[in-house]
């Protein structure tokens, strides 16, 4: 009976073992939420004061809390590391909340956020600053970009479009009303259509007017149009399309001024336009030209996107342009019209010049990453904007059909413009279902 019970103890132990590697493997949260989170905790509490002394994250003490260790406490005056105010546990990691003492500032601990990471054997360590004095470290305990599994609270909402996951945990919104023109860039196969995909996804549930540039004769954006208000497929139909958005930009700018306010937003909501998103697909055949004549299109269309993305925020007007590549080599007012997008996303390229064209003007540390980005990743990029701050995120795996799908669901929502209706993309009707017959069969005799 004693040895039974010992191989069966023995035996629930490698099960045990087992269940524990298979779930590190196949379900990561699970094996976080077990073991990751409990020993990290563990970790980090009873080696925060002596890795934040190592990291030279640490302060000499203010003169009357050094007078008071010193002849009160009877202890050695020890310099002061930034004070833990939270620490809670997510499903991804943990995030700790930390006071930053005197003569400490968030930058400080970004530059030793790779240290920090080996030090408490976690997979990355994120510093973000919540309000002045106040930093959060946000550790993610696994890869969570090798599966990408969207937080169940990222909805599209107002302009607020949920289109990838953080490294750290968190849902990139593509926020139009910060970030209202954007600039996305990608070799091929490295995701930037699935971005495209989870992006058009997204605005098809929101009221507004999509108007869609696909110049490689609509094979990327004609599966959407139940959803698009305008799609043109050639350069010619382009430059008809933008000079008409440019004419409804003058016209709102109109209303505008005829109720005294500067921005869109500022109308009262029965009164207030449909907001348009213009999602050009391949912005280098807009700017190509293969002959002389074919010049004078392209200075049209060239001054149409300049002047849309200098104006057209305040009208609810937005640009979402991608490309493979984008810089001056694509001929005047390329590099005048990528400084007016002010969001900026990555994926992977084909030189480092190509990632210095999307980040080296708005995040410079990121060129660097966006250059790694391995082949086998495919909707990997770097997004960043004009404040600096950039973050590695990835695309949920999207497929066309589901994208198509969603655009048929909410083709009630394609607002009534008038001036677009020319260019409204043709959808066929849907193909009544196959039933039996109500014809009878009549026997042919002779």
């Amino acid at each position: 009976m004693t040895d039974l019970s010992i191989w069966l103890e023995a035996t629930g132990a490698v099960a045990g073992a087992g269940g524990l590697g298979y779930a590190k493997v196949r379900a990561p949260r699970v094996y976080w939420a077990l073991v990751g989170m409990p020993v990290t905790w563990g970790r980090f509490l009873l080696s925060y004061r002596s890795t934040m002394d190592v990291c030279g994250l640490t302060v000499q003490p203010s003169g009357l809390r050094a007078f008071m260790t010193r002849n009160v406490a009877r202890r050695e005056v020890q310099p002061v590391p930034p004070k833990i105010r939270r620490v809670r546990g997510t499903s991804t990691g943990l995030r700790v909340t930390l006071r930053l003492p005197a003569g400490l500032e968030p930058a400080d601990l970004i530059a030793t956020s790779e240290r920090l990471r080996h030090a408490w054997g976690v997979h990355s360590v994120t510093v973000v600053e919540t309000k002045p004095g106040y930093v959060e470290l946000r550790m993610t305990g696994y890869d969570v970009l090798r599966r990408v599994r969207m937080p169940r609270k990222a909805r599209p909402h107002d302009m607020v479009v949920p289109v990838a996951l953080r490294e750290d945990g968190t849902a990139f919104e593509r926020d139009y009303r910060k970030a209202p023109m954007a600039l996305t860039l990608g070799a091929n196969h490295s995701g930037k259509s699935m971005y495209q995909r989870n992006l058009i996804k997204g605005l098809a549930q929101l009221p507004v007017a999509l108007v869609g540039i696909d110049c490689k004769r609509g094979v990327e954006q004609t599966a959407y149009g139940p959803r698009l208000s305008a799609l043109a497929t050639t350069p010619d139909e382009s430059a008809s399309l933008l000079a008409v958005l440019v004419a409804e930009m003058e016209s709102r700018f109109d209303v505008l001024k005829g109720h005294g306010v500067s921005d869109l937003w500022e109308l009262p909501a029965e009164l207030r336009p449909v907001p348009v998103v213009v999602l050009v697909d391949e912005v280098a055949e807009l700017f190509l030209i293969s002959s002389k004549k074919d010049e004078e299109r392209r200075e049209r269309i060239v001054t149409a996107l300049i002047r849309l993305a200098q104006m057209a925020r305040a009208v609810g007007i937005y640009l979402e342009i991608c490309g493979q590549r984008f810089g001056s080599d694509l001929g005047k007012g390329a590099t005048m019209l990528r400084a007016q997008l002010t969001g900026r996303v990555v994926h992977r390229v084909n030189d480092k010049q190509t990632a210095e064209m999307g980040l080296n003007d708005v995040a410079p540390d990121a060129v660097a990453v966006a250059s790694l980005i391995p082949m086998e990743r495919p909707g990997t990029a770097v997004a960043a904007d004009a404040s600096g701050g950039w973050s590695k995120i990835r695309t949920p795996d999207t497929s066309r059909d589901e994208v198509a799908a969603v655009c048929r669901a909410f083709a009630h929502l394609v607002p009534d413009f008038p001036t677009l209706e020319p260019f409204r993309p043709y959808v066929p009707a849907d193909m009544p279902a196959v039933g039996p017959s109500l014809v009878k069969a009549r026997p042919v005799t002779d």
